[in-house]
Formats: structure tokens, C-alpha cells, sequence
């Protein structure tokens, strides 16, 4: 990430915020503080537990409850810092939600990636009843910042957020829309130096917290570190190299993977089946909003099981509506053996670094939803990953990318079993690839809290007092350019394609692309065509593609706008350059400038219909 621009104010605090899928968590650390360690502190965040009752707690889960108007009264749900809070976010949403499921609004995150519906829409909670009141994704997004931002304030009157070096995660894959969707959910905060910051470096910078100046000690020049982060909603895949500069050690991120919709969730979900099935063999029936209540009830047991050693065992209560099919409220168990072979076969199985994830034939009309992974086994994707990123090391030879490092996040590896599994299996990999030296896992991270660590670290290290990680852009960009060509009965003019940001540009950086003379349709609709790509990583901008193979460029969603102008006729085509401009938040700008007059036209690749 680049500096930000100060204020005449400077930031007493750098906060980081992990926008999670399940949970929010915010961490600060202190720049007015004298000494060579940060100090990081966490912040514990009132929340109301249950209607009426505040309690502290240092995450915050990412749930809003719809309630009934008949449901609740208002003095059932006053904050510290507003009386008049009707509100229902955190733990009280997701207590509340586990016994009516189709209020609860849950992964708003996943779908501000999404392409296929408008994130400003009210659609959540998701394919609930009509009488049941929606919001947007965007809006859900935003009560969980605003809460978070108004506890912040009220704990600390004299350093108000909006005027505190702020950092925010997000998935490494989030491409320009999401990313602006993300700044947009962050709006009412009026944030001053407002940062984004991919959630498997900020698991990096947790590392480097953690370890100090012993960092240098386990890693060496030409190393290759995995990140795997396996959050609630999202596989998020990095990879960074160590390097050298100046005689000293550098870290730089070289390759993301794909915005891959399969994590915790995903789990959570096969337990649910699993208890499905169990239940089925006692001769008991569930119905659908029944699944989805022990869905949420396997998330707590999960978690639990996981990070208690000492907790083998945890009952699931399943809710009734005094339905004729099940006489009264059920209840099962689930244990922890059972939690870890559903997430060890299911998810981990042992496969060979040449198995990618399967795509299976569809049916052809299907609900509109998240678009989740298909093949739920995450070792198939990661070995797709390094198999599609074996260029990003010059270094490494051979058909895939061969870490020396692996840094986990996410707290389903709480569990050794799974931990130790994975490692196995990319040794296993090593091994086959001639490669002697074992993987060394790095350690030393809290596995829940290490993405909000990471990242008010990351505002610490901007200061100067701490090791940066080289990102920039994750993908190239590239801009479609339809080709003058004669009419043809039943064919379109191809497509070609010239990089307009590429591969690494740092945020706050302008580019003109020099190269070539474009021609603007103005004053009637028009599509805007745009290209990514996480392969190409030695185009520079103006290169122009007239073929690319279909793995090497991903197309983003169309951009439909009418650009108008007062001195043209509809359909009048304008020689124009373009100046692209990568904004702080990772965002891109694209301005068309007229060559024949003063008139400029922007195009900010972030907006989705």
C-alpha cells in the first residue's frame, strides 16, 4: 500500500479493521508511542449479547437481525452510545438468528463480489419471505463499520476514527468494483487516510509483529511463502518472496488467487448434513429452515471444537415450530472427531499437485445466488493455484510454484489434525517434484485475530518503524477495444485488448497510455469492456493483445454508461487518450481525454449494473 496523505492532523492511532465474514475484529496500536516495539492492543467492542444486555466482547460477528416490528420494543436494544439504537448487529443478531434464520443477514461480504446482482439492491437476508424487510449488502456492510466506528468513539472521545490512520481488510481477489464497494460501506466513518489491505498480507504483517527482528531468522533470500487463509466465506491464496535489497531482506507479493466462495461456511454446511443424515437414521425429518438454524448452531460447535482441547462434545438444539412432523424442540450432538473427519475428508483430501478442481454440468436454470466453488475440496484449488502461478518466481522451475514457507490464517487450522494434513500434503507434493527440503510452517499468529493485528500494523510500518510488504496491483487490467472491420452477416468485430494498469502499479499512481489513439463513443449507450489478469505479469501499459487464450485474461463485468456532451451529435466518435490513475483504495480511474477540445470523460472501473 502507499502512504497516505496526511492531514494537518496527524493520527494518533493506526487501526486495523478485519471486516470478516463471520466476525469483525479491530485492533490499534499507538504511533505517539516511544520505543522500537509496536505495541498492539485490542479493542473490546459492547455489543448487546442478548435484548437488553450489553456485554464486551473483542469480536464482533458479522450478522444483522431483521426483527419483526412486533418483536422487540426500544428499550430492549439501547447502546453505551445511543439509547435510541434499534439496530441489531453482533451477537444478539446471531443469538436471535439461530432460532429464526430467515431474519438473519450473514455473508454480506461474499456479495459485494458478486456480478450477478446489484450489491446497492435490498436482498439480504437472502431468498427470505416477502414480510421479512431487506437490506443491500452494501448497507449491511456498513452497520457493521458504523458500529464499529461509534464504539471506537465513545471509548475515545478526544481521537475520533475519521481523524485515525484506518485500514481495513479485504480479500486479495476483490477486484476494482468490490474494492469500491468496500470504500463505499466505510462512507459515513468520514475517514481522512483510509486504506485497504488484502487479508493474506495482513496475516503476513501479523507474522511480523509477532516475530520482531527474528523474522530474518526464519526466512532467507529467495524463499517462496504460501499463504493460505481459509476465512468464513473465502480460500484467500497468496504468495510473497523474500528478496533482497541493499543488503537487506525484502518481502514482496507476487501472485493472488482466485476470489474462490469456500471456507467456514462451506463447513459449516457439511456438518449441518451430517447431523441431517444422523437425525435421518433415528426416523426424525428435517425441514429446510430447521438446516438452516443448525447451520449457524454447527458454526459455534466448530469453533469451539476446535479451539478447546479439552471440549470433545458439543449438543446442537434444533428449533421447532410445533410442526406435526417433529413433536417439540430435538436435540443432537456433535463431536469433535466427527468436526475434523467432515473437514479432513471433505475438505483436504489427499490429491495429487496435478488434480484441479472439478466443474460439473449444470442445471440450467438455477437460483440466483452466491456463485460458490463447486468442488469443495480446497487442496484442488490450491494446487491449481500454484500450477497457474508457476511463472510468478523466476526461480522456480517446473509446472508449479514450490513454496519454502507456509503461513496459515483462519481458525479452522485451531485444528493440528487439519494443519498437520495440509502440510503433508504439499510435501507430499515437494517430494514427487524431486524437492528434498520440507515445507517450514510459520508460526507464532492468533489464528482469529490475525487479520486486524496485521493491519494496524500495516499502518504502523507506513510510519516508518516497521517492514513493508511490496504489493501493488494484483492483476493486470486491460480495456476492450473493438476493431475497425467491414460488416460481416452474423459475426461481430473482435475484440482486442490494450493494458491499461499493469501487474504491481502501487496505489496513487497515475499512467498514460501513450501508445495508442482511441476512439470515444459519445451521447447514446455504450458498454465499457474490461479484462484482469493475474498471469501477465510483463505487460506494460499500451500492450496490445489481438488473441489471448481464455486462462489468460478474466473478463470483469461490463460498465454501462452515456457519456455526454453538449458540443457533439449521438454517436459521435472522439480521438481520445486515456490517463489511468490507481487510487489509494486500490481502485481504478480511467479518464478519456478529448484530443480536439478540453472535455474529459471519466470511466472509474468500479461500477457494476
Amino acid at each position: 500500500m502507499s502512504d497516505i496523505t496526511m492531514s494537518e492532523k496527524v493520527p494518533k492511532y493506526s487501526i486495523g479493521i478485519d471486516l470478516g465474514t463471520t466476525h469483525c475484529v479491530l485492533s490499534y496500536i499507538n504511533l505517539e508511542h516511544e520505543g522500537d516495539k509496536a505495541v498492539k492492543q485490542l479493542f473490546a467492542i459492547p455489543q448487546l449479547s442478548t435484548l437488553g444486555s450489553v456485554t464486551e466482547q473483542y469480536q464482533l460477528p458479522s450478522f444483522v437481525y431483521q426483527a419483526h416490528e412486533d418483536e422487540i420494543s426500544k428499550d430492549q436494544t439501547p447502546l453505551p452510545w445511543n439509547a435510541d439504537n434499534t439496530t441489531l448487529v453482533g451477537d444478539v443478531a446471531r443469538n436471535l438468528g439461530l432460532k429464526t434464520p430467515i431474519r438473519l443477514v450473514s455473508s454480506a461480504k461474499s456479495w459485494l463480489s458478486h456480478a450477478t446482482v446489484s450489491p446497492h439492491d435490498a436482498i439480504l437476508p437472502f431468498a427470505s419471505p416477502d414480510e421479512v424487510e431487506k437490506i443491500s449488502p452494501v448497507t449491511a456492510t456498513s452497520q457493521y463499520l458504523n458500529h464499529l466506528a461509534e464504539a471506537w468513539n465513545h471509548a475515545h472521545p478526544d481521537s475520533p476514527i475519521a481523524e485515525q490512520d484506518v485500514t481495513i481488510t479485504i480479500p486479495a481477489s476483490f477486484d476494482p468494483a468490490a474494492r469500491n464497494l468496500t470504500a463505499q460501506a466505510a462512507q459515513d466513518l468520514n475517514l481522512k487516510h483510509l486504506n485497504l489491505l488484502e487479508e493474506p498480507q495482513a496475516a503476513v504483517y501479523s507474522w511480523l509483529e509477532a516475530c520482531g527482528d527474528e523474522w530474518r531468522d526464519q526466512v532467507k533470500v529467495g524463499d517462496t511463502i504460501l499463504v493460505i487463509d481459509i476465512g468464513g466465506g473465502t480460500t484467500d491464496l497468496s504468495l510473497i518472496s523474500v528478496n533482497e535489497s541493499e543488503g537487506n531482506l525484502t518481502l514482496s507479493r507476487v501472485a493472488v488467487g482466485e476470489h474462490i466462495l469456500l471456507g467456514g461456511d462451506n463447513m459449516d454446511l457439511a456438518l449441518a448434513y451430517r447431523l441431517k443424515m444422523k437425525l435421518m437414521q433415528e426416523g426424525k425429518q428435517l425441514q429446510p429452515w430447521q438446516i438452516q438454524a443448525i447451520t449457524h448452531a454447527c458454526r459455534d460447535a466448530k469453533e469451539k471444537l476446535l479451539s478447546d482441547g479439552d471440549l470433545d462434545v458439543m449438543p446442537i438444539v434444533i428449533p421447532s415450530r410445533g410442526s406435526k412432523l417433529i413433536a417439540g424442540t430435538m436435540q443432537t450432538e456433535l463431536t469433535r472427531d466427527e468436526v475434523e473427519q467432515t473437514i479432513l475428508d471433505g475438505f483436504f483430501p489427499a490429491i495429487a499437485v496435478t488434480e484441479m478442481p472439478q466443474q460439473t454440468t449444470r442445471s440450467a436454470l438455477t437460483q440466483i445466488g452466491l456463485p460458490y466453488a463447486q468442488d469443495a475440496a480446497i487442496t484442488k484449488h490450491i494446487a491449481h493455484f500454484l500450477n497457474k502461478q508457476h511463472d510468478a518466481i523466476e526461480s522456480d522451475a517446473g509446472d508449479f510454484i514450490k513454496p519454502t514457507a507456509v503461513l496459515f490464517n483462519g481458525g479452522v487450522f485451531k485444528s493440528d489434525a487439519i494443519s498437520s494434513k495440509l502440510i503433508g500434503i504439499i510435501n507430499d507434493w515437494l517430494i514427487t517434484a524431486g524437492v528434498e527440503d520440507e515445507v517450514k510452517l510459520l508460526t507464532g499468529i492468533d489464528l482469529d485475530l490475525a487479520v486486524a493485528n496485521g493491519a494496524c500494523y500495516h499502518g504502523y510500518a507506513k510510519q516508518g518503524k516497521g517492514v513493508r510488504i511490496k504489493g501493488g496491483l494484483a492483476s493486470s487490467y486491460y480495456v476492450g477495444v473493438e476493431s475497425s472491420m467491414p460488416a460481416i452477416p452474423g459475426f461481430e468485430p473482435p475484440l482486442e485488448a490494450v493494458c491499461i494498469a499493469p501487474f504491481g502499479l502501487e496505489e496513487g499512481t497515475n499512467v498514460n497510455v501513450a501508445t495508442h489513439q482511441f476512439g470515444l463513443v459519445v451521447g447514446q449507450p455504450v458498454k465499457f469492456k474490461f479484462f484482469g489478469s493475474t498471469v501477465r505479469r510483463e505487460d506494460v501499459v499500451g500492450t496490445h493483445l489481438d488473441f489471448w487464450q481464455p486462462e489468460d485474461l478474466e473478463q470483469l463485468p461490463d460498465i454501462e454508461v452515456t457519456l455526454d456532451s453538449a458540443n457533439r451529435n449521438s454517436g459521435d466518435v472522439v480521438p481520445v487518450s486515456l490517463s489511468v490513475t490507481v487510487t489509494e483504495v486500490g481502485t481504478l480511474k480511467v479518464e478519456a481525454i478529448a484530443n480536439d477540445s478540453d472535455e474529459i470523460w471519466e470511466i472509474e472501473l468500479t461500477v457494476r449494473q
